[in-house]
C-alpha cells in the first residue's frame, strides 16, 4: 500500500505543477468571461470550446466549475448541463483509456508486480467509489481516473462509475449558472450527495447483468 500511495501522490503532484504554474491566470481569464464575453468571443462554437476545456481540465490547469456554470447560463440547465456533464466523462475517460493503454509497464517498474496486483484487487473492489465520488474535488478525478486505468479497473465498472459522477457533477454547476452563482453550496451538495446514490444503483445493474451473461 506504500508504495500505491506513492504512485498517487507523483500523479497528483504532475497534476497540480500546472495548477500552480498557470492556474490563477486561466481561472481568471475564464471568470472575466460573461455570457456576452463567451458568446462574442466563440460565437455559436462556445459549446464547443467549453467541451474541449473541460476534457483539457486532464492535462490543464482548466477550473472545471467556472466553465461549467458558464455553459448554464449560456444554454441553460438541460443542455448547458449535458455539454458539462459530457465534457467531464470524457476528460476521465481519455485519462483512464491512455493509462490504461501506455501506463502499466510504468505502474509495474514503479510498484513492482505483486503491490501492482495489490492495487489492482484494491481498485476491482472499490474504484467505483474513488471515481464516483471523486468527480467534485480539486485534482482528484485526474488522479482517479488515471489510478484505475494503470490498475486495469473493469471498463463497465469505470464508466458506470464515472457516469454517476459526472452526470450529477455537470448538472449541478450548470444550474449553478442558470440560476445564479449565489448559493455554489447546492451545486456542491448535489454533486457530493448523488454519486453514490446513483453509484449503488449501477452496482446492482451491472450485478444483474454480470448474472444474465454468467
Amino acid at each position: 500500500m506504500v508504495k500505491i500511495t506513492g504512485l498517487f501522490l507523483v500523479l497528483a503532484l504532475l497534476v497540480v505543477i500546472p495548477f500552480l504554474i498557470w492556474g490563477d491566470a486561466l481561472e481568471s481569464a475564464l471568470l472575466a468571461l460573461d455570457a456576452g464575453g463567451w458568446k462574442s468571443r466563440f460565437g455559436v462554437w462556445a459549446w464547443a470550446v467549453g467541451l474541449l476545456l473541460l476534457i483539457a481540465d486532464l492535462v490543464l490547469p482548466i477550473p472545471a466549475t467556472a466553465v461549467m456554470t458558464a455553459l448554464g447560463i449560456l444554454y441553460g440547465p438541460l443542455i448547458g448541463g449535458s455539454i458539462a456533464a459530457l465534457g467531464s466523462f470524457l476528460a476521465g475517460s481519455l485519462g483512464y483509456l491512455v493509462c490504461r493503454r501506455f501506463g502499466r509497464p510504468a505502474a509495474a517498474w514503479f510498484l513492482g508486480e505483486q503491490d501492482l496486483c495489490r492495487g489492482e484487487r484494491l481498485f476491482a473492489q472499490f474504484g467505483g467509489w474513488f471515481v464516483a465520488l471523486s468527480r467534485w474535488l480539486p485534482v482528484f478525478p485526474e488522479v482517479v481516473a488515471c489510478m484505475a486505468g494503470l490498475t486495469s479497473m473493469p471498463k463497465a465498472s469505470f464508466f458506470a462509475a464515472l457516469a454517476c459522477g459526472s452526470i450529477p457533477f455537470g448538472f449541478a454547476f450548470a444550474a449553478l449558472g442558470h440560476v445564479g452563482v449565489d448559493q455554489p453550496l447546492i451545486a456542491i451538495s448535489i454533486s457530493l450527495l448523488f454519486p453514490p446514490l446513483l453509484w449503488l444503483a449501477a452496482q446492482a445493474w451491472l450485478r444483474g447483468r454480470q448474472a444474465l451473461t454468467s
